[in-house]
């Protein structure tokens, strides 16, 4: 359940990422993908205006528009949480990345989420997240500025990707103490292996423990995972652990992971994604699916029961 403050929003345990749809995922495999997970009760689907801009030829928008086609052409609009983001956008095109970011001023948040409605055929968003960290707009102003999205209507609930944990906790702060709605959601980089010390993501990071004990003393703010299944390093030989992830640490965890999925019958994929779906705080994983067979082996997740015992193992690996 997503909160604005008032009035929650409801959706499923699972959502669905569109990052690299109407790039290298093309049209045909999008649409079945989009068609297997509502008919499988998915309701969530994630997108943004910089998806997928660093694919040869992008420019961002094919996410958003190749959504707007499939909501149109399913007449979908109303059975689907619908949540985009802005904020990361190279300005102008072509600029070097992060640092040319277009930001979180409010005429860019404005004039982006009016861009992003029309792109996806709808007259309001349900989630509208600031995608990445803007120093150079006061935390004040923002909160600010997303706040009037929702009270004008023009979408439900507003959340942060890629903040630093005080920032997000700040941001509580100062909506709470001008009776805003503030941010009821944050989205993270997050999976079961953790990081070596010292890793850098960049302008994506990785969760951080003080972001969890945030959400752990903040009832109405959800976390959401995403990278959550490394691009298909869990599984295949083919992708290998991403640098950050390649440590002693992870050697042992793998080692975990690959016994409790023995012993249940499962993926090690469905494992990850039951342990985040079942933990303190719960994370609702973004998927990054391209097919509908690896989308069917994610729903399996749900099905996946974690006792303490093997949920104990898992965590002290």
């Amino acid at each position: 359940m997503l909160s604005n403050g008032g009035s929650g929003l409801g959706v499923s345990a699972l959502c669905l990422g569109t990052m690299h749809f109407g790039t290298t995922v093309d049209e045909r495999r999008a649409f079945a993908v989009l068609d297997r997970f509502t008919d499988a009760g998915g309701t969530f689907i994630d997108t943004a205006n910089t998806y997928a801009f660093w694919v040869p030829g992008g420019t961002g928008a094919e996410s958003e528009e190749l959504l707007g086609r499939w909501l149109a052409s399913r007449r979908a609009r109303d059975r689907v949480v619908l949540a985009t983001k802005v904020g990361a956008l190279p300005d102008p095109p072509g600029a070097a990345w992060p640092q040319h970011a277009e930001g979180l001023a409010d005429k860019v948040v404005r004039a982006q989420a009016v861009a992003s409605m029309r792109r996806l055929g709808t007259d309001h968003l349900d989630v509208y997240y600031a995608h990445i960290e803007d120093r150079r707009t006061s935390l004040e102003d923002t909160v600010a500025t997303f706040a009037s999205l929702v009270t004008e209507g023009l979408t439900r609930v507003t959340g942060c990707s890629n903040h630093a944990a005080w920032r997000v906790a700040k941001a509580h702060e100062i909506a709470r103490a001008a009776g805003l709605p503030g941010f009821s959601c944050v989205q993270q980089r997050h999976t079961y292996l953790r990081p070596r010390p010292g890793a850098e993501f960049g302008a994506n990071p990785h969760i951080s423990d003080e972001l969890l004990d945030c959400a752990r003393e903040e009832p109405d703010l959800t976390v959401l995972g995403y990278s959550v299944l490394l691009s298909g390093a869990y599984t295949r030989s083919d992708r290998p652990l991403p640098e950050q992830y390649d440590h002693a640490n992870s050697r042992r965890r793998l080692e975990v992971l690959a016994d409790v999925a023995n012993e249940l019958g499962a993926t090690q994929n469905q494992v990850v994604l039951a342990w985040l779906l079942r933990g303190s705080p719960p994370v609702l994983p973004v998927l990054g699916v391209s097919s509908v067979s690896q989308l069917d082996e994610c729903l399996g997740a749900l099905d996946l029961e974690l006792d303490d015992e093997l949920r104990h193992r898992l965590d002290n690996a």
